[in-house]
């Protein structure tokens, strides 16, 4: 399990598996319009717990190699990815050049969030108000 844990590629894998589960619990249902919205709504909820518990163990075991920005960046691009792929062959429709450059603008912020990072290496970063607060503070 230590291995499966330290993975590069094991929380891309679990992304990629949460994201399919969330675009069909939030976008599945518009194929099925004439069904009642609280029908619908209990669906999306049940599909979305499969989602969390792909998308908890993914964030969890991510962040010990990659940092929490790093991982929701990564997120993002893998959002986009699953929901173009579901949006042309589940629902149909077509993409069009200005989703293409939306996308790339998300491609370009997994760059800039890599740039300083070392390509990966998550540095522990201090806990916020780690540091005794001298505001306040009597003279």
């Amino acid at each position: 399990m230590t291995e499966l844990t330290q993975s590069r590629l094991a929380p891309v894998v679990l992304l990629v598996a949460s994201n399919v589960f969330m675009t069909f619990a939030w976008y599945g249902h518009l194929k099925f319009k004439s069904s009642p919205l609280w029908l619908v709504v209990l669906a999306s909820w049940g599909i979305a717990f499969f989602e969390y518990c792909l998308m908890v163990p993914a964030n969890r075991w991510g962040h010990g190699t990659y940092s929490a920005t790093q991982l929701k960046i990564m997120q993002e691009v893998i959002t986009i990815l699953v929901f173009c792929a579901f949006a042309v062959f589940y629902l149909g429709e077509k993409l069009k050049w200005n989703h293409l450059a939306a996308f790339a603008c998300v491609i370009a912020a997994v760059f800039f969030v890599r740039i300083d990072s070392g390509a990966g290496s998550a540095t522990p970063q201090p806990a916020l108000n780690s540091q005794p607060s001298t505001l306040n503070s009597p003279q």
